[in-house]
Protein backbone atom coordinates (compact mmCIF):
# COMPACT_ATOMS: atom_id res chain seq x y z
CA UNK A 1 0.00 0.00 0.00
CA UNK A 2 3.21 2.49 0.27
CA UNK A 3 3.44 3.53 -3.41
CA UNK A 4 -0.62 4.59 -2.84
CA UNK A 5 0.10 8.17 -1.39
CA UNK A 6 2.37 8.35 -4.12
CA UNK A 7 0.09 7.64 -6.65
CA UNK A 8 -2.93 9.54 -5.60
CA UNK A 9 -0.58 12.43 -5.00
CA UNK A 10 -0.27 12.58 -8.80
CA UNK A 11 -3.56 12.20 -9.64
CA UNK A 12 -4.49 14.85 -7.40
CA UNK A 13 -1.83 17.07 -9.52
CA UNK A 14 -3.40 16.19 -12.80
CA UNK A 15 -6.76 17.27 -11.24
CA UNK A 16 -6.05 20.30 -10.10
CA UNK A 17 -4.50 21.65 -13.25
CA UNK A 18 -7.63 21.82 -14.32
CA UNK A 19 -9.82 22.70 -11.77
CA UNK A 20 -8.32 24.07 -8.81
CA UNK A 21 -10.97 24.49 -6.05
CA UNK A 22 -10.80 22.03 -2.75
CA UNK A 23 -13.92 20.09 -2.98
CA UNK A 24 -16.22 19.90 0.36
CA UNK A 25 -17.51 16.76 -0.56
CA UNK A 26 -16.80 13.90 -2.59
CA UNK A 27 -19.63 11.76 -4.28
CA UNK A 28 -19.39 8.43 -5.84
CA UNK A 29 -22.23 8.31 -8.54
CA UNK A 30 -23.70 4.96 -8.01
CA UNK A 31 -26.60 3.58 -10.77
CA UNK A 32 -29.68 5.29 -9.50
CA UNK A 33 -27.61 8.41 -8.69
CA UNK A 34 -25.96 9.49 -12.32
CA UNK A 35 -28.70 12.06 -13.23
CA UNK A 36 -27.00 14.15 -9.97
CA UNK A 37 -24.41 15.08 -12.12
CA UNK A 38 -26.89 17.20 -14.39
CA UNK A 39 -27.38 19.42 -11.38
CA UNK A 40 -23.64 20.39 -10.44
CA UNK A 41 -22.78 23.78 -11.62
CA UNK A 42 -19.96 22.45 -13.45
CA UNK A 43 -16.65 24.01 -13.62
CA UNK A 44 -14.63 21.32 -15.48
CA UNK A 45 -15.38 17.60 -16.31
CA UNK A 46 -11.94 15.46 -16.74
CA UNK A 47 -11.95 11.90 -18.38
CA UNK A 48 -10.40 9.11 -16.46
CA UNK A 49 -8.15 8.32 -18.91
CA UNK A 50 -6.57 11.57 -18.48
CA UNK A 51 -5.78 10.89 -14.92
CA UNK A 52 -2.59 9.70 -13.43
CA UNK A 53 -3.00 5.97 -12.23
CA UNK A 54 -6.73 6.00 -13.12
CA UNK A 55 -8.59 2.26 -14.57
CA UNK A 56 -11.29 2.24 -17.17
CA UNK A 57 -14.55 1.53 -15.74
CA UNK A 58 -16.02 -1.12 -17.61
CA UNK A 59 -19.43 -1.45 -15.86
CA UNK A 60 -22.61 -0.94 -17.47
CA UNK A 61 -23.82 3.04 -17.02
CA UNK A 62 -20.06 4.32 -15.70
CA UNK A 63 -19.09 7.04 -18.10
CA UNK A 64 -15.79 7.50 -16.40
CA UNK A 65 -15.65 10.80 -15.85
CA UNK A 66 -14.51 13.33 -12.80
CA UNK A 67 -17.19 16.09 -12.65
CA UNK A 68 -15.70 19.12 -10.71
CA UNK A 69 -18.23 21.98 -9.37
CA UNK A 70 -20.79 23.71 -7.06
CA UNK A 71 -24.60 21.86 -6.08
CA UNK A 72 -26.07 23.49 -3.28
CA UNK A 73 -23.31 25.95 -3.02
CA UNK A 74 -20.78 23.44 -1.96
CA UNK A 75 -17.90 22.98 -4.09
CA UNK A 76 -17.61 18.75 -4.89
CA UNK A 77 -16.68 16.36 -7.57
CA UNK A 78 -18.57 13.54 -8.65
CA UNK A 79 -17.51 10.47 -10.11
CA UNK A 80 -19.11 9.50 -12.88
CA UNK A 81 -17.76 5.71 -12.31
CA UNK A 82 -16.21 3.46 -10.23
CA UNK A 83 -14.11 0.58 -10.23
CA UNK A 84 -15.33 -3.06 -8.79
CA UNK A 85 -13.49 -5.73 -7.93
CA UNK A 86 -15.60 -8.03 -10.54
CA UNK A 87 -14.08 -6.15 -13.20
CA UNK A 88 -10.30 -7.65 -12.50
CA UNK A 89 -9.34 -4.26 -10.27
CA UNK A 90 -7.84 -4.58 -7.05
CA UNK A 91 -9.26 -3.29 -3.75
CA UNK A 92 -6.82 -0.63 -3.32
CA UNK A 93 -8.29 0.69 -7.01
CA UNK A 94 -11.55 0.18 -6.31
CA UNK A 95 -10.80 2.47 -2.98
CA UNK A 96 -9.81 5.13 -5.73
CA UNK A 97 -12.66 8.22 -5.26
CA UNK A 98 -12.46 8.20 -2.08
CA UNK A 99 -7.97 8.56 -1.85
CA UNK A 100 -8.34 11.00 -4.34
CA UNK A 101 -11.71 13.08 -2.99
CA UNK A 102 -9.50 13.12 0.47
CA UNK A 103 -6.34 14.33 -1.24
CA UNK A 104 -8.09 17.04 -3.28
CA UNK A 105 -9.52 18.39 0.07
CA UNK A 106 -12.82 16.78 0.62
CA UNK A 107 -13.86 15.44 4.35
CA UNK A 108 -16.71 14.21 3.43
CA UNK A 109 -17.52 11.07 1.01
CA UNK A 110 -21.34 10.24 -0.45
CA UNK A 111 -21.58 7.01 -1.69
CA UNK A 112 -23.99 5.21 -3.63
CA UNK A 113 -25.21 1.87 -5.33
CA UNK A 114 -27.53 -0.20 -6.55
CA UNK A 115 -28.22 -3.00 -4.48
CA UNK A 116 -30.65 -6.31 -3.94
CA UNK A 117 -33.11 -6.35 -1.18
CA UNK A 118 -33.04 -8.81 1.70
CA UNK A 119 -35.12 -7.32 3.82
CA UNK A 120 -39.07 -8.37 3.25
CA UNK A 121 -40.07 -5.21 3.94
CA UNK A 122 -38.02 -3.44 1.22
CA UNK A 123 -39.41 -3.52 -2.49
CA UNK A 124 -37.86 -2.03 -6.12
CA UNK A 125 -37.52 1.66 -6.05
CA UNK A 126 -36.65 2.15 -2.14
CA UNK A 127 -33.88 3.89 -0.87
CA UNK A 128 -31.99 2.57 2.37
CA UNK A 129 -29.59 4.41 4.05
CA UNK A 130 -26.63 2.43 4.98
CA UNK A 131 -26.33 2.40 8.53
CA UNK A 132 -23.26 -0.44 8.74
CA UNK A 133 -21.95 -2.75 6.32
CA UNK A 134 -20.71 -6.56 6.32
CA UNK A 135 -17.70 -7.18 3.88
CA UNK A 136 -17.88 -10.33 2.10
CA UNK A 137 -15.81 -9.78 -0.64
CA UNK A 138 -12.66 -10.85 0.92
CA UNK A 139 -10.58 -8.02 0.20
CA UNK A 140 -9.52 -4.88 1.76
CA UNK A 141 -7.99 -1.80 0.29
CA UNK A 142 -5.51 -1.49 3.65
CA UNK A 143 -3.80 -4.76 3.13
CA UNK A 144 -0.24 -4.58 3.02
CA UNK A 145 2.61 -2.03 4.77
CA UNK A 146 0.58 1.04 5.82
CA UNK A 147 1.16 4.08 4.86
CA UNK A 148 0.97 7.14 7.71
CA UNK A 149 0.01 9.46 4.77
CA UNK A 150 -2.85 7.87 4.00
CA UNK A 151 -3.87 6.97 8.02
CA UNK A 152 -3.17 4.55 11.13
CA UNK A 153 -2.49 0.59 10.69
CA UNK A 154 -6.14 -0.13 12.51
CA UNK A 155 -8.79 2.30 11.69
CA UNK A 156 -11.53 2.53 13.91
CA UNK A 157 -14.61 0.70 11.89
CA UNK A 158 -17.24 0.77 14.61
CA UNK A 159 -19.27 3.35 13.17
CA UNK A 160 -18.40 3.46 9.16
CA UNK A 161 -21.26 5.63 8.42
CA UNK A 162 -21.60 9.13 10.14
CA UNK A 163 -24.32 9.12 12.36
CA UNK A 164 -25.23 12.90 11.51
CA UNK A 165 -25.15 12.56 8.17
CA UNK A 166 -27.91 9.41 8.22
CA UNK A 167 -30.11 11.47 10.58
CA UNK A 168 -30.14 14.65 8.19
CA UNK A 169 -30.98 12.18 5.33
CA UNK A 170 -34.19 10.65 7.20
CA UNK A 171 -35.40 14.11 8.02
CA UNK A 172 -34.80 15.09 4.35
CA UNK A 173 -36.95 12.45 3.02
CA UNK A 174 -39.33 13.06 5.93
CA UNK A 175 -39.65 17.12 4.45
CA UNK A 176 -39.97 15.86 1.08
CA UNK A 177 -42.36 13.19 2.03
CA UNK A 178 -41.19 9.73 0.78
CA UNK A 179 -39.58 6.77 3.05
CA UNK A 180 -36.46 5.61 3.57
CA UNK A 181 -35.20 2.44 5.53
CA UNK A 182 -32.22 1.91 6.67
CA UNK A 183 -29.75 -0.95 7.09
CA UNK A 184 -26.56 -3.04 6.37
CA UNK A 185 -25.75 -3.41 3.08
CA UNK A 186 -23.18 -6.81 2.82
CA UNK A 187 -20.86 -6.48 -0.21
CA UNK A 188 -20.14 -9.46 -2.12
CA UNK A 189 -17.36 -10.09 -5.16
CA UNK A 190 -19.86 -10.59 -8.06
CA UNK A 191 -20.12 -10.52 -10.79
CA UNK A 192 -22.54 -12.93 -10.56
CA UNK A 193 -25.66 -12.35 -8.70
CA UNK A 194 -26.43 -14.47 -5.71
CA UNK A 195 -27.63 -17.37 -5.63
CA UNK A 196 -31.28 -18.53 -3.50
CA UNK A 197 -28.41 -19.72 -0.43
CA UNK A 198 -26.44 -16.72 -0.79
CA UNK A 199 -29.54 -14.58 -0.55
CA UNK A 200 -30.41 -16.84 2.78
CA UNK A 201 -27.06 -16.62 4.20
CA UNK A 202 -26.59 -12.82 3.78
CA UNK A 203 -30.12 -12.08 4.99
CA UNK A 204 -29.57 -14.51 8.34
CA UNK A 205 -26.06 -12.97 9.15
CA UNK A 206 -27.99 -9.54 9.53
CA UNK A 207 -27.75 -7.93 5.88
CA UNK A 208 -30.69 -5.84 4.55
CA UNK A 209 -29.58 -5.06 0.81
CA UNK A 210 -26.55 -6.76 -1.39
CA UNK A 211 -24.64 -5.37 -3.82
CA UNK A 212 -20.96 -5.26 -5.32
CA UNK A 213 -19.31 -2.19 -4.52
CA UNK A 214 -18.80 0.42 -1.59
CA UNK A 215 -17.22 -1.05 0.87
CA UNK A 216 -13.43 -0.67 -0.35
CA UNK A 217 -14.49 3.12 -0.90
CA UNK A 218 -15.67 3.35 2.58
CA UNK A 219 -13.28 1.61 4.26
CA UNK A 220 -10.34 3.70 2.64
CA UNK A 221 -12.66 7.00 3.41
CA UNK A 222 -12.65 6.09 7.69
CA UNK A 223 -8.81 5.23 7.07
CA UNK A 224 -8.33 8.79 6.02
CA UNK A 225 -10.62 10.42 8.51
CA UNK A 226 -13.76 11.09 6.13
CA UNK A 227 -17.57 11.33 7.26
CA UNK A 228 -19.75 8.89 5.30
CA UNK A 229 -23.17 9.00 3.92
CA UNK A 230 -24.24 5.99 1.79
CA UNK A 231 -27.25 5.16 0.14
CA UNK A 232 -28.71 2.22 -1.39
CA UNK A 233 -30.86 1.82 -4.60
CA UNK A 234 -33.41 -0.94 -3.82
CA UNK A 235 -33.28 -2.41 -7.65
CA UNK A 236 -34.84 -6.05 -6.88
CA UNK A 237 -36.11 -8.18 -4.05
CA UNK A 238 -33.59 -11.23 -3.43
CA UNK A 239 -36.77 -13.59 -2.13
CA UNK A 240 -34.73 -17.30 -1.75
CA UNK A 241 -38.36 -19.04 -1.34
CA UNK A 242 -39.62 -16.96 -4.36
CA UNK A 243 -36.30 -16.54 -6.84
CA UNK A 244 -36.97 -14.65 -9.89
CA UNK A 245 -34.27 -13.58 -12.26
CA UNK A 246 -32.05 -10.61 -12.76
CA UNK A 247 -29.87 -8.85 -15.38
CA UNK A 248 -28.03 -6.01 -15.68
CA UNK A 249 -30.31 -3.66 -17.95
CA UNK A 250 -33.55 -4.58 -15.11
CA UNK A 251 -31.32 -3.24 -12.23
CA UNK A 252 -30.11 -0.28 -14.12
CA UNK A 253 -34.26 0.84 -14.98
CA UNK A 254 -35.01 -0.14 -11.47
CA UNK A 255 -32.14 1.92 -10.43
CA UNK A 256 -33.34 4.99 -12.52
CA UNK A 257 -37.13 4.94 -10.61
CA UNK A 258 -35.41 6.41 -7.35
CA UNK A 259 -33.01 8.72 -9.04
CA UNK A 260 -35.32 12.10 -7.97
CA UNK A 261 -35.39 10.50 -4.07
CA UNK A 262 -31.76 10.31 -4.57
CA UNK A 263 -31.03 13.65 -5.63
CA UNK A 264 -33.34 15.54 -3.30
CA UNK A 265 -31.43 13.35 -0.70
CA UNK A 266 -27.68 14.18 -1.69
CA UNK A 267 -28.79 18.11 -2.34
CA UNK A 268 -30.49 18.29 1.08
CA UNK A 269 -27.13 17.18 2.86
CA UNK A 270 -25.46 19.14 1.03
CA UNK A 271 -27.28 22.23 1.27
CA UNK A 272 -26.98 21.60 5.68
CA UNK A 273 -23.17 21.38 4.85
CA UNK A 274 -23.09 24.52 3.06
CA UNK A 275 -24.77 26.12 6.36
CA UNK A 276 -21.89 25.12 8.62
Amino acid sequence: MRDWANRISESAIAVRKHWDTSPRVGIVLGSGLGELATQISVEKVIDYATIPHFPKPTAMGHKGQLVCGQLEDVPVVAFQGRFHLYEGYTAQQAAIPARLSRALGADTLIVSNAAGGLNPHFAVGDVMLIDDQINLMFANPLIGINDDQLGPRFPDMSSPYDRELLDTATQVARRADFNVHCGVYVAMRGPTYETRAEYRMARRIGGDAVGMSTVPEVIAARHAGMRVLGLSTITNVGSPDAPCGTSGHDVIAAAATAAGKLSKIVRGVLATLGTV
